[in-house]
């Protein structure tokens, strides 16, 4: 079964290549979706895919790119 998660994730993840390091491992784990930097500072996720791939996508967004420093990822499910 397919599941639709936005996800929006806050700290150090704009200009630490937190959205493309983001997009490699979607593809990785074969979900679709989009990312998207958002004027506070913060990064969107809209993400389709099983409920397995989805939850290993939100524990990666703890880690994120190399340079970020996460200090919150919050997500809901819904389309």
């Amino acid at each position: 079964m397919i599941h639709h998660y936005k996800i929006v994730v806050q700290g150090k993840v704009q200009g630490v290549f937190y959205r493309a390091s983001t997009k490699e491992e979607a593809l990785r784990l074969g979900i679709k979706g989009i990312v998207k930097n958002q004027p506070d500072g913060s990064v969107y996720i809209e993400a389709e895919g099983t409920a397995v791939k989805l939850e290993k996508l939100v524990s990666w967004c703890w880690h994120g790119a190399s340079r970020s420093d996460v200090i919150q990822v919050d997500f809901e499910e819904g389309g």
